[in-house]
């Protein structure tokens, strides 16, 4: 019933904000007799804002269309490689007329960025794309909208997840040979349980992980998110959050975690900050401040575009991460694709490279959260295991911003090209006399590609057949362009 009430008072604003637009706009035009009306600068700023604030915001596009490789302009053009019914994965495709940097493309690193499923669309990491494009082949798991997806389609659970991260894994590794992988917030556990089932039925896994600012484990340091997940009984989530889609969008009837309700969370953490950012806009206005009216809009258009939760996702997720802490305490277990019960063991975890990184000031991971996936992949050697704490970073700051792009962008580019070389140096052919005067110290990832080349029939037993993706997409061979 509550959905239905937001989705009535919502028809009924949409007329009021479309004509405080209308109206901002007359007493703006420098051609309207309205705009010559004393004080017509404060109500046309005051008409803007009352339209903002009404509005309906709508999924935003990620809008990369160049990016500069080493003074070089690089077009790329964006695409969905694999659809499927709760996400797409799509590819950010480079292409250039320059031999040099074409060359230069063809031989980077491919990344898969897993975005969060928690509330905002996977444009959030616009910046995080934009940056990892300079230097590398990038893919992200673009979730969508719960109440878009008709129920034919049937449930999303949390092992649905883990699931879709693994075949996107391979259809990556089908195409290229190996890939990294990034999770950014939410998607850190699920990701970590995904290579981890990997690795426990021997299949081929990335070459490095890299996992930021996420909940591995949600016990340390609580924050007011974790505590709102711990103080609240399992039932409570069930009885108060979860409603069902109205019947004027394709998931009639769906049981979800509404995205006005998550929307309304976000900003109840921090109202006095918002109001303050509102009040400044409506001052920028009235001033001309053209560069800070821009950024307001182009963040709140962000942060206001929300999209709904599958209820059996969201509420597994509630339990398994932040009450039951399942993934630290060894009791998690996922069904597989074919239906099998599995435990999820990190301990498992031997040929990946871990990277970790948390802000300093981060208020919804807190401190020591994501590193403690150290602890969990004990089989990681600790050569290849590093942290990064990311000073006077908050959330948000380690994947968009000037300190992701300065403090720990570079970090991340170093670690992802530090396992690609070595991976690249163990598949070439290494002479006798070599390792007679020096033992050959291969690393771990370039042993579980060399291993999972040279055993391909071996590696499509252990998952349960063919390693090609079940998407109506077919898969597509290594890109001439990059």
């Amino acid at each position: 019933m509550l959905y239905q009430l937001y989705e009535t008072q919502r028809s009924l604003m949409e007329p009021f904000a479309d004509f405080a637009q209308a109206a901002s706009k007359l007493y703006s035009n420098p051609l309207s007799p309205l705009s010559q009306a004393p004080m017509a600068q404060r109500v046309s700023a005051g008409y803007d804002l009352l339209f903002r604030l009404g509005k309906d915001y709508e999924k935003p596009v990620f809008g990369i269309t160049t990016v500069d490789v080493d003074g070089v302009g690089v077009a790329i053009h964006e695409r969905v490689e694999i659809d499927k019914p709760f996400c797409e994965l799509r590819r950010f495709k480079r292409f250039s007329d320059d031999p040099a940097t074409l060359t230069k493309l063809k031989g980077q690193p491919v990344v898969l960025i897993v975005a969060p499923l928690s509330g905002h669309y996977a444009t959030l990491l616009r910046d995080t794309v934009r940056t990892m494009l300079k230097d590398h082949k990038v893919y992200i798991t673009d979730w969508k909208n719960a109440r878009l997806v008709p129920l034919s389609e049937g449930e999303f659970h949390l092992d649905d997840y883990i699931n879709y991260v693994q075949e996107f894994i391979r259809h990556l590794q089908t195409t290229y040979g190996n890939c990294h992988v990034i999770s950014v917030c939410q998607p850190t556990v699920p990701v970590l349980a995904a290579v981890s089932l990997m690795a426990s039925r021997k299949e081929q896994i990335p070459l490095s992980m890299t996992m930021m600012g996420g909940p591995i484990d949600a016990s340390k340091s609580p924050t007011s998110v974790n505590n709102l997940a711990t103080n609240k009984s399992f039932e409570w989530f069930e009885n108060n959050v979860i409603y069902r889609v109205p019947h004027n969008f394709p998931g009639a009837g769906r049981r979800v975690y509404p995205g006005f309700l998550q929307h309304t969370g976000f900003v109840a953490m921090n109202p006095d900050r918002h109001a303050t950012s509102h009040y400044d806009y409506f001052k920028d206005l009235i001033k001309g401040d053209d560069a800070s009216v821009e950024a307001h809009r182009k963040f709140y258009d962000e942060y206001n575009a929300v999209l709904d939760m599958d209820a059996d996702y969201y509420l597994e997720t509630i339990q398994t991460v932040f009450q039951d802490f399942k993934l630290v305490k060894g009791t998690w277990d996922v069904r597989n694709e074919q239906g099998v019960v599995e435990r999820v063991r990190p301990q498992d975890i031997r040929n990946t490279a871990l990277l970790t990184v948390e802000g300093e000031l981060d208020d919804i991971s807190g401190s020591g959260q994501t590193a403690a996936a150290h602890d969990l992949c004990s089989g990681i050697e600790s050569t290849h295991r590093k942290h990064l704490e990311a000073k006077g970073a908050g959330h948000y700051g380690i994947f968009s911003g000037r300190r992701w792009r300065e403090v720990v962008y570079p970090t991340v580019k170093r670690f992802i090209l530090d396992h690609q070389s070595a991976a690249t140096a163990a598949a070439q052919p290494v002479s006798k006399a070599v390792v007679v005067s020096a033992p050959a110290k291969v690393s771990t990832p370039a042993k579980a590609v060399a291993e999972a080349s040279a055993k391909p029939t071996a590696r499509a037993k252990t998952t349960g057949g063919s390693a090609k993706p079940s998407s109506s997409k077919a898969a597509r061979g290594p890109s001439a362009k990059g």
